[in-house]
C-alpha cells in the first residue's frame, strides 16, 4: 500500500473513532439532561472518577501532580488525581446545564442560589469605563460561567478558546458556549488579529492563559521551566488595557464562586513599556496561587512543563 492509502485509512479511522467517542458522551450528557442540575452533575462527577484512572491521561496527571507538590505521598497525589477526574467531569456535565446553574440574581441574599459573585461593584464599575479590559482566567473550576457573569453586568467579551481536538465535539462545545458566552474566537491562525480589532473598536476580550505554548516566552509555573503565550501582555502594551484576573470555583453543596479581583498591574521594562517576559511570569504567579488554593479543580492531565 502506498502512504497515501495508508495516510486516508488513518484519517479515516481517526474519524471514526472521534466520531464513536463524541456520539457516546453525547448520549451519557443527554441522560443527565434529564435530572436536575445538582444531581446530574453529582452523577457526572461519580462516572468520571470510576472512568478517568482507567485513562492514559491518568498517568499524566499523576506525573504533573507529583511534580507541583513533591511534598505529598503517592496516596494523597492519587486521591487527589482521582478527585480532579470528578471535576472534570462536571466540567463536561455543565454544558448541559449552563443556563440553568447560573442563577444569579444581586438582589438575592449571597447563600441562596446555585451561584454567588465577589467584585460586583467592581463589575458595575468596567462596565461604565470606556477602556478596552482584557478579563483573564485559567482551566480552574467552572471557566465556562465568566462568560455569562460578565454578559449579565453588561460586558460583553470576545473570548479565545481552544477547540477541542475532536471536532464532532467541538461543535458541540462551541454551540453550547454561544448560549450567553459573547462572540467566541477559536485559537488558531488568526485568532490575535480577531482580538486585536475587538480591542482597537473598544471591546473587552477574555483570555485563558494556563496552556502550554511551544514558542512562548520563557517562564516559571510551580517552579519548574515552562513557556507561556506571550499575546495578553502584548496586546496590552499596544492597546494600553486594564487587565483583571478572574475566577469561578465549585464550592460544596454544587454551588459556584465567580471572583473578579482588581487590576494586574503589569512589570515595566526600563522605558516604561510593559515587560513582555516578566508579565507572562506575573500571569503563571497569579494561576499558581488559584490552582494551590484548589488544586483538584485545574486540568492536570495536559503536559505544561517543558518536559
Amino acid at each position: 500500500m502506498s502512504g497515501r492509502v495508508l495516510e486516508k485509512a488513518w484519517k479515516r479511522q481517526r474519524q471514526a473513532r472521534d466520531w464513536l467517542i463524541a456520539q457516546t458522551l453525547f448520549g451519557l450528557l443527554a441522560v443527565l439532561r434529564r435530572f436536575p442540575a445538582r444531581r446530574g452533575l453529582a452523577l457526572a462527577d461519580g462516572l468520571a472518577q470510576r472512568i478517568g484512572p482507567m485513562t492514559a491521561r491518568h498517568r499524566v496527571a499523576v506525573e504533573n501532580l507529583t511534580l507541583a507538590f513533591p511534598e505529598m505521598d503517592a496516596a494523597a497525589i492519587e486521591d487527589l488525581a482521582r478527585r480532579n477526574w470528578g471535576q472534570m467531569g462536571r466540567i463536561a456535565a455543565e454544558y448541559v446545564f449552563l443556563d440553568e446553574i447560573f442563577d444569579f440574581d444581586p438582589s438575592r441574599d449571597t447563600t441562596e442560589g446555585m451561584v454567588e459573585v465577589e467584585g460586583i461593584e467592581l463589575f458595575l464599575e468596567l462596565r461604565d469605563n470606556p477602556k478596552p479590559i482584557i478579563f483573564f482566567t485559567a482551566h480552574l473550576g467552572s471557566f465556562e460561567l465568566l462568560p455569562i457573569c460578565a454578559a449579565t453586568f453588561g460586558l460583553e467579551l470576545t473570548a479565545l478558546f481552544r477547540q477541542p481536538n475532536n471536532r464532532y465535539i467541538a461543535r458541540e462545545v462551541l454551540s453550547a458556549r454561544r448560549t450567553r458566552g459573547g462572540h467566541l474566537v477559536p485559537s488558531k491562525a488568526g485568532a490575535a488579529w480577531a482580538l486585536a480589532g475587538a480591542l482597537e473598536a473598544g471591546g473587552n476580550v477574555g483570555m485563558l492563559v494556563d496552556q502550554k505554548f511551544k514558542r512562548g516566552e520563557p517562564t516559571t509555573f510551580f517552579g519548574r521551566a515552562c513557556r507561556t503565550n506571550p499575546l495578553l501582555p502584548k496586546l496590552a502594551r499596544k492597546f494600553d488595557c486594564d487587565i483583571h484576573p478572574a475566577r469561578c470555583v465549585r464550592l460544596p453543596g454544587g454551588r459556584y464562586r465567580l471572583t473578579l479581583e482588581p487590576r494586574l498591574e503589569l512589570p515595566r521594562s526600563a522605558d516604561g513599556g510593559i515587560d513582555v517576559q516578566a508579565s507572562c511570569q506575573r500571569l503563571n504567579d497569579v494561576v499558581e496561587r488559584w490552582v494551590r488554593e484548589h488544586p483538584e479543580q485545574w486540568m492536570w492531565f495536559h503536559r505544561r512543563w517543558m518536559i
